[in-house]
């Protein structure tokens, strides 16, 4: 347990070091959230009495080293390998390994497009999963939503460029083609119907509603309406 705990702790400074130059939608306090919230998950759906004894420390690792490598920050393609070299380093069971490398690999908005090919599912995946997704909407994820915008000079909105239909991850992936609104319609309302543990669509139902009371008002605002 001491191990853990010190492997743990080890993760967050890397978490902390790797991040740092990211905008806030997805820096260190992202991660530690996303960690907190898929704990949270775990406990109510009861995972350590259905998973293995290791389920928790790969809840915890998992969550707070899933964005490392990010495609949306990668600078350099070696970086997409510091997670695995870093459990390497913290002497972490190859089986164990291999659930949290898997976890981090499938968890994505743009994998479940591509249809989660070579995914193997499992009960810390969908945690851990639903707890990324819950950070994505919501009041914070409203908040996260304008700051990618903005650090992207994305445009706010424009009425006349619709939100993208039936997208292909390789469409999603063209950030390019999005406003910040139509990235509301593209992803984070859909997310509430994706959640994979009753504990998650639970959580999901009043951020969702959040949401679509952000954007009637947003849109009565713009119109004049309001």
């Amino acid at each position: 347990m001491e191990n853990e705990k010190m492997s743990i702790e080890r993760a967050e400074e890397l978490v902390k070091s790797v991040m740092s130059e990211n905008d806030g939608s997805h820096d260190a306090g992202h991660a530690f959230r996303v960690r907190d919230l898929a704990l949270s998950l775990a406990n109510e759906q009861q995972i350590s009495l259905y998973s293995s004894p290791q389920s928790m420390l790969i809840v915890e690792l998992a969550a707070l080293l899933h964005d490392i490598g990010d495609y949306k920050y990668t600078r350099d393609p070696s970086e997409e390998e510091i997670v695995e070299d870093f459990l390497k380093r913290e002497g972490i069971e190859e089986s164990v390994m291999m659930k949290i490398l898997n976890i981090i690999k499938c968890m994505g908005f743009k994998e479940e497009l591509g249809g989660l090919a070579n995914c193997s599912s499992s009960l810390e995946l969908k945690v851990v999963q639903d707890a990324d997704r819950l950070d994505a909407i919501g009041a914070i994820g409203i908040a996260r939503c304008f700051t990618f915008g903005g650090s992207r000079k994305r445009i706010l909105h424009d009425p006349h460029i619709k939100p993208r239909s039936n997208l292909s991850k390789e469409q999603y992936m063209n950030k390019d083609e999005q406003t910040t609104i139509n990235h509301f319609h593209e992803k984070l309302l859909k997310l509430k119907d994706l959640m994979k543990t009753e504990a998650g669509k639970r959580r999901a139902e009043k951020r969702h509603k959040f949401m679509e009371d952000f954007l009637r008002e947003f849109y009565e605002e713009w119109d004049g309406r309001a």
